[in-house]
């Protein structure tokens, strides 16, 4: 039995004539109608404004001096300036150019030299909520937030675990992660690191929104490297059937993605929650949001000791993952167009499932003041004095 083709793709040595054009992947934006982390809840400081963008549209995160996180489009109904660099004036922010004053509705709520009269109506407001470290903001139309899911951030939260907060821009479209993270077939361009090791799936399964699939993985040749006996707790034997069973499942539940490693008795022993979030409108940038949680062992601070070995060995991982996805948009970006030739069953199921959700390049982007929650009206002239 044949693997689903993405829509509009055909099999190779087909006759049939599609009935459209194939779908270009790395031209399908992602869907702006889920909650999607903007930033570290770090890098909003109390009392500071802090501006990031989501496919190209500038956004600023607000910290009040309640504590409280809140997100406006990024720029001053007067004069279009950026709302980030403005002041936070207790529960609101001032324009930095006229001290026009917004609060989180995005209301204008004073004009100092105008007065509380007659005001402009004010900028768009973005429903904003706070949980693991993470600022999220949802991205599309606000009257659906809260029936959207929010995303479950898994062990990032349990005492159990210790977590690593990790992320960075990767030049990218943001289905090159996807596919990088759910085929292991690619351990080759980490066998320096980890040694040869053979991935063996063992099965996928498919629902509306989502796709996993299992993995068991042998050493072939090569030591175990220190970092990932860290994550398991103990060394790993080389041979396939050692009666160590651990299964690696990889999770792509849209937009989000997870990895969770549980050994033979069920004790998850890995848990990774990863987002990517496109920066620029061409959504040829993406910053990774990652929440990686490792189970503590029985010996109390062990795990903390070993720490930065562990971080260490990871970001040696992903800094070849990230070299060798900009590598993949080099290519498309040089050839025009994705000739991506894919043969493995999990890989062609999420393509598929990532053309479905997502939306045609612009298709998520209306007129400007369409988008809008207030229209700005024109303010009304004072008398001459």
């Amino acid at each position: 039995m044949h693997a689903a083709l993405p829509q509009g793709e055909q099999e190779a040595g087909s006759t049939d004539t599609p009935a459209k054009p194939p779908r270009d992947l790395r031209r399908v934006d992602i869907h702006p109608d889920h909650w999607y982390p903007l930033a570290w809840s770090r890098e909003v400081k109390a009392g500071r404004a802090h501006g990031v963008r989501f496919a190209g549209d500038p956004i600023v995160l607000v910290r009040t001096a309640s504590g409280k996180v809140f997100a406006l489009e990024d720029r001053c109904a007067h004069r279009q300036v950026p709302l980030s660099a403005g002041v936070v004036d207790g529960e609101s922010i001032r324009c930095c150019y006229h001290g026009w004053t917004y609060d989180c509705t995005g209301r204008c709520t004073d004009i100092p030299y105008l007065g509380r009269e007659r005001l402009p109506n004010g900028v768009r407001a973005y429903p904003c909520r706070e949980a693991g470290g993470l600022v999220f903001v949802f991205t599309g139309d606000p009257a659906l937030a809260d029936a959207a899911k929010f995303p479950d951030l898994g062990s990032a939260t349990d005492r159990a675990y210790k977590t690593r907060r990790f992320g960075r821009a990767v030049k990218c479209h943001y289905s090159f992660m996807h596919e990088n993270l759910m085929d292991m077939n690619h351990q080759f361009l980490h066998r320096r690191q980890m040694g040869s090791m053979r991935a063996r799936s063992l099965g996928r399964r498919r629902g509306e929104d989502w796709i996993e699939v299992d993995y068991t993985f042998a050493r072939e040749a090569g030591k175990q490297p220190i970092g990932e006996a860290l994550v398991f707790g103990q060394k790993r034997g080389s041979k396939p059937d050692d009666g160590q069973k651990d299964v690696m499942t990889i999770r792509t539940e849209y937009p989000y993605q997870t990895l969770k490693i549980r050994t033979k008795d069920d004790t998850m022993v890995m848990d990774l929650w990863i987002a990517y979030v496109p920066l620029d409108a061409e959504q040829r940038t993406n910053r990774t949001f990652g929440l990686l949680s490792i189970r503590r062992p029985k010996i109390p601070g062990l795990l903390d000791a070993a720490w930065p070995l562990l971080v260490w060995f990871t970001e040696r991982i992903f800094k070849e993952d990230r070299w060798i996805v900009e590598r993949e948009q080099e290519a498309h970006d040089r050839q025009g167009a994705d000739h991506n030739h894919e043969v493995f069953p999990v890989i062609v199921e999420l393509r598929a499932l990532l053309m479905e959700r997502g939306v045609p390049h612009g298709a998520g982007r209306g007129p400007r003041d369409a988008r809008r929650v207030h229209v700005i009206q024109p303010v009304q002239e004072l008398p001459a004095s």
